[in-house]
C-alpha cells in the first residue's frame, strides 16, 4: 500500500495527530470519516450502475474461471508439449480400423454455365473490404 509499512504508518499517524493537535483532531477523524463513505458508496453505485447494464447474463458470469492466481505456466506448457495429439486417420477410419474408400471416380457436380448473367453486377461485400 503505497510503499508505506505497518511501523511506518504507525509512525506517519502519531505524527499527524500530534501536528493537528487534540482539539482539531475528532473534526478530522469526522471528515475523513464521512470521505470514506462517499468512496463507499460511489464504488456501490458504480458496481450496481455495471450490473444494470449488463444485464441478467452479469450473474452468470464464473468470476473465478477468469482469476489469473489459478493458471500455471509450467503445466499449461507441459500439457501442449506432452498431450498426444488425435490421429487424423483414426477420425477416417471405421471400426474396424480401415478407412471407407473414396470413389473418385465419379466427376463432381459440374457448373451450370447457363446462370451466368454478365448484365448482373458483381456481388461486393462492404464489410468485407
Amino acid at each position: 500500500m503505497l510503499g508505506i509499512s505497518g511501523w511506518e504508518f504507525l509512525i506517519l499517524a502519531v505524527l499527524a495527530a500530534a501536528l493537528i493537535g487534540p482539539d482539531r483532531l475528532p473534526e478530522y477523524v469526522a471528515k475523513l470519516r464521512t470521505y470514506i463513505r462517499q468512496m463507499r458508496d460511489m464504488a456501490d453505485g458504480a458496481k450496481t450502475q455495471l450490473k444494470d447494464q449488463m444485464g441478467p447474463e452479469f450473474q452468470d458470469i464464473n468470476w473465478r474461471a477468469y482469476d489469473p492466481r489459478q493458471y500455471d505456466p509450467r503445466k499449461i506448457v507441459r500439457d501442449a508439449l506432452f498431450d498426444p495429439e488425435p490421429d487424423p486417420a483414426a477420425e477416417l477410419a471405421g471400426p474396424d480400423g480401415v478407412a471407407a474408400p473414396q470413389d473418385f471416380a465419379t466427376p463432381p457436380p459440374a457448373y451450370d454455365l447457363h446462370k451466368f448473367d454478365p448484365d448482373r453486377a458483381t456481388p461486393f461485400d462492404y464489410d468485407a473490404t
